[in-house]
């Protein structure tokens, strides 16, 4: 057997990563030269019911919208029931000014996948692909189209300023979930006896342990560690179920430990600095922080939702601050010409209000630093 020397092995590592580095490449987008200073965000909007929240968007004066997931309930295996759920949402006076005036990027979750906490199994996914795509623009030829789920990834402004979205497709290969085993007792009792009680209350599903258990599948994980090695100034990973949370017993990337592991390994490995985490599902918008085996200190800022509102609160040890319990988006205000740039990221209310707040350092999110 061949000795290697450890300086040797470094060596071939960097060589490799920089291979990837040069190899891997954001998908095309039509405004990828423009540098973004402002960025808003949400989830789960109900298409049936009213909208107001997009007149405080709109006046938030956003340079993209990114759409986190549940952005429709379809919750059917009909298209055409999907196509009038679609047609709901073009009909919201505040979304269809939204969409003349912001660029959108957009990836899906459950109910805009199909059905409630739907994963591999869901029948009707690529009729699914199709009506999301076709209802948000996507060309004919994007790769979001053929690829194993509708993942994408994409880079605005010019070097010094350049903002990489990183999309996952948290639903196209994701294997089932694992239940909490409650016995004979019936959970919806269980949380109506805890909510009554004033007591946190942790949702239905247990951390899977097995490394065959994914949210991603491999291609799709090859794809998002290739992706981590695009040069960017600023990394949003737009995912639709919460990365940093550490229990919400609800769907989330702690959910299924090999994920959450491999995330974070790829994240220092790859060199991805200055990540954030943007997501969604909640129905609660809270920020979330971790600084345990991590390269550098992982932000979470969940922003749920655009329209629902959960009666109960899941726990979260990661939570800084409170959580906020009504009608939200996000918004990040990039402060480029800053000494040390930093990213503020607020949760507004339907009035415009900031609700909940953090200031991010840039150099803050450098693998290496104290």
């Amino acid at each position: 057997m061949t000795s290697i020397s450890r300086r040797g092995l470094v060596a071939g590592t960097a060589v490799a990563s920089l291979a990837g580095a040069v190899a891997a490449r954001a998908d095309p987008h039509p405004r990828s030269d423009r540098t973004l200073t402002r960025i808003a965000f949400g989830s789960c909007a109900d298409g049936d019911k009213p909208q107001p929240i997009w007149d405080a968007v709109l006046a938030a004066r956003p340079d993209l919208f990114i759409l986190l997931g549940d952005n429709v309930y379809l919750d059917t295996r009909d298209p055409e029931v999907m196509r009038r759920k679609y047609a709901a949402l073009a009909a919201q006076p505040g979304f269809q000014r939204l969409k003349a005036t912001v660029p959108i990027l957009a990836i899906w979750d459950d109910h805009d996948y199909g059905e409630n906490d739907a994963g591999v199994d869901y029948p009707m996914k690529e009729e699914s692909r199709r009506q999301f795509l076709d209802f948000f623009g996507e060309a004919a030829d994007s790769p979001r189209r053929t690829r194993d789920g509708i993942y994408t990834s994409h880079v605005f402004g010019p070097p010094g300023r350049r903002v990489q979205v990183i999309l996952p497709d948290l639903r196209w290969n994701r294997t089932p979930l694992l239940s909490l085993e409650l016995g004979d007792q019936d959970y919806d009792a269980w949380v109506e006896h805890r909510a009554a009680e004033g007591l946190s209350t942790p949702g239905p599903y247990a951390r899977n342990p097995e490394d065959v258990a994914t949210q991603l599948g491999e291609t799709q994980w090859r794809w998002l560690e290739e992706q981590l090695s695009v040069p960017a100034d600023l990394r949003l990973f737009g995912s639709s179920l919460q990365v940093v949370a550490d229990f919400p017993g609800w769907e989330g990337w702690i959910n299924f430990a090999r994920d959450h592991q491999r995330l974070i390994a790829a994240i220092r490995e790859r060199r991805a600095d200055r990540l954030i985490c943007l997501s969604g599902d909640t129905h609660y918008a809270e920020i979330s922080r971790l600084d345990v085996n991590t390269p550098y200190p992982l932000w979470d800022i969940a922003s749920s939702g655009l329209t629902e509102v959960w009666p109960v609160l899941p726990p979260n040890a990661r939570r800084v601050g409170e959580a906020f319990r009504d009608q939200n988006f996000g918004l990040l205000t990039i402060a480029w010409d800053a000494a040390r740039p930093t990213v503020l990221a607020e949760i507004r209310d339907v009035s415009g209000a900031v609700r909940l707040e953090q200031a991010i350092r840039l150099d803050d999110l450098v693998a290496g630093r104290p």
